[in-house]
Formats: C-alpha cells, sequence, structure tokens
C-alpha cells in the first residue's frame, strides 16, 4: 500500500488543485481530504456522498442543577471564565480541560462526548474519497486527520487499490503531523518567496523527524527566478528530490472555476503538459519502491 500526501508550508500554494491532476492521472486510487480544517478538495470532484458519519471528538462540561451547591469552586477554577455567575458553562469559552469536573466537591458536572464534526465516504470520478467537515471552531483536527486516512486504507484494502492520493493541510501543526506518519511520500508544493523557503525548511524538518521521503516541486516559478533557485538549492543539500517547476497560469483557476483539474481541460496547457511529467517522476521514484523507502528516509535526516 502507498500513499503519496501533497503537502505545504502555508495555504494557498496550489497543493489541492495539484493533487486532483495527480488523482486524474493515477487513475485506479483512493481520495483522501485531510486538510479537515478548510476541506475544498470536494469542489474539483463533485463527490456522490454514499456514507456519512458523526465524528465525535471532545467533551464540554455540563452543571447539573440539581446536583449543584452553588459552592463556587468551579467558577474559582475555570481559567477561561467559562463559567456564568448563575452556573452555566459557555460552550464557546468552555476549553473542554476537564478541571471542574474533576474538581467539583458535589461531583455536579458532567462531561458528555460531543459531535465536532463530520466525515464522508463518496464516489467521484477520480475514484473513491474519504473527506471530511471540522465544525466551526472545533478542535481534535488531528484526530480526524487520522481517522480520515484509516478509513482511506480501508477502502483501499476493499477494492484492491493500490495507491491513495492525499491533500495534506498546510503548515506543520497538529493536523499536518497526523497526516504523514506512515505516507509513503511527501510531494512538497512551494512558492518562491523568502517565506516560501522558510516554510519548505520547517515541513522538511518534520518529515526528517517522521523519515517520511519526499520531494519538492516550485509552484508559479517564474514569479520569482532568484527565488526558485535559492529554493531547489535548499532542496538539494537537504537531499530532496526535485519535481520541477510550474510556471504560473490562469489556466488553474479556469479549472478550478469549471470543478476540473487543469489534465481535464478541453484544450490543454503547457502547466498540465508538466505536472504530467511531474506524475510520472513521482511514481517512477525510488522512493515509491517500498524496498527503498528506508535508505532514502535516511538520506533526508
Amino acid at each position: 500500500m502507498r500513499e503519496i500526501v501533497v503537502v505545504s508550508g502555508k495555504g494557498g500554494t496550489g497543493k489541492t488543485s495539484l493533487t486532483a491532476a495527480f488523482a486524474m492521472l493515477a487513475k485506479k486510487n483512493v481520495l483522501c481530504d485531510a486538510d479537515v480544517d478548510a476541506a475544498d478538495l470536494h469542489l474539483l470532484f463533485d463527490p456522490q456522498v454514499e456514507q456519512r458519519s458523526n465524528f465525535m471528538g471532545g467533551s464540554l462540561a455540563v452543571i447539573d442543577k440539581a446536583r449543584c451547591t452553588l459552592c463556587g469552586k468551579c467558577r474559582d477554577l475555570c481559567r477561561f471564565s467559562a463559567i456564568s455567575a448563575d452556573y452555566v458553562v459557555d460552550g464557546i469559552t468552555c476549553e473542554g480541560c476537564g478541571v471542574c469536573v474533576d474538581l467539583c466537591p458535589e461531583k455536579a458536572i458532567d462531561f458528555p462526548i460531543q459531535k465536532c464534526g463530520e466525515w464522508f465516504i463518496s464516489s467521484t470520478r477520480g475514484g473513491p474519497m474519504v473527506h471530511a467537515r471540522l465544525g466551526i471552531a472545533e478542535e481534535n483536527s488531528g484526530k480526524l486527520v487520522s481517522l480520515v486516512r484509516q478509513q482511506a486504507r480501508k477502502i483501499a484494502e476493499e477494492n484492491g487499490l493500490d495507491l491513495i492520493i492525499t491533500d495534506g493541510p498546510p503548515g506543520i501543526g497538529c493536523p499536518v503531523i497526523a497526516s504523514i506518519g506512515g505516507a509513503s511520500m511527501l510531494v512538497l508544493v512551494v512558492e518562491p518567496t523568502m517565506s516560501g523557503l522558510h516554510d519548505m525548511d520547517r515541513v522538511i524538518d518534520l518529515a526528517a523527524h517522521f523519515r517520511v521521503p519526499g520531494m519538492v516541486l516550485v509552484n508559479k516559478y517564474d514569479l520569482n527566478p532568484e527565488m526558485t533557485m535559492a529554493i531547489e538549492t535548499r532542496a538539494k543539500e537537504r537531499n530532496l528530490l526535485l519535481l520541477g517547476r510550474i510556471p504560473f497560469d490562469p489556466v488553474f483557476v479556469s479549472a478550478m472555476v469549471a470543478g476540473q483539474s487543469i489534465v481535464e481541460m478541453k484544450n490543454e496547457s503547457r502547466a498540465a503538459g508538466i505536472v504530467r511529467d511531474m506524475w510520472k517522476n513521482i511514481i517512477g521514484a525510488p522512493a515509491m519502491n517500498m524496498a527503498g523507502i528506508q535508505n532514502f528516509s535516511a538520506a533526508i535526516q
């Protein structure tokens, strides 16, 4: 089982557009949208939902007025000022830490688990897709990312598919950690800016920690050729494979508006041809050979 995770140090680098293109080129694969805080891969695939499930994660305090003696200890203990003068817990302010629950002398505070969002199994023209929607201001996104990845792997096994293509979250936080652990390969999308270079360094450090091999591609490289060269030099210094460069091309926006990937557009652009070549390089990379992953991942330390 192989899993390619497309990541970036920040949002808006073209990660989702490239994930969609790779999925259409792969043909026999499972799609996974692990960017649960701001999922948007579904916008390009118009998924037909076949299974909808609640995501339960985290708890909120609820005070039982029948048992409460109004001693005030919970209000004194709450660092988030989530308990009002009439002993009602504000569901927005409460962080679910559970201190009031554990230390209430009357055991008058319940701690029910909450619905934080939903996750879906859908059919798309690019293959089966597992995606999710985290509720507004909800937490536990890392747990939800792990869940959708597990479901994607399960579907791949059940359908005899050996490839999962995952649209990962941006940054290096908990959702990203949950999305790359155990992956076969990272495709790191970088923009040619100084912040793009620093973001790339942070993602590489994270990948090295989890011993996940990676490749780097520079999107919109022609907007800043000098920075593109600096990014590619840094990638070589860190022993990452270079996939190449994609020029700035309005076709990405046109395809997005049409609900398609760039490789599906009627008149194929230069950028689409480059993406096709990149996909061939990804599939043919040493790290995609399962026997070579251990040696390749050691090289990025």
